[in-house]
């Protein structure tokens, strides 16, 4: 089924884990992975998230932190 795209505000928080995973918001069925990620603009990362039950998708986007050696 293809997704319909929407694209979320841009996090400052990790990358979503355990409890913060999304649910579709047109079934409220839960998700478990991403179906896809890449890497948009200056540390910032995307993931398209697509419903296994009712097939609507939706992209979130998280910015990441970068680490300075010492």
């Amino acid at each position: 089924m293809p997704a319909i795209a929407e694209v979320l505000s841009v996090a400052s928080r990790p990358d979503p884990r355990g409890c913060d995973l999304p649910t579709c918001p047109v079934c409220a069925d839960s998700m478990v992975a991403a179906e896809a990620s890449a890497y948009m603009y200056d540390h910032v990362i995307g993931y398209l998230w697509t419903c296994d039950t009712c097939g609507y998708g939706f992209v979130t986007k998280h910015s990441i932190r970068r680490f300075a050696c010492n």
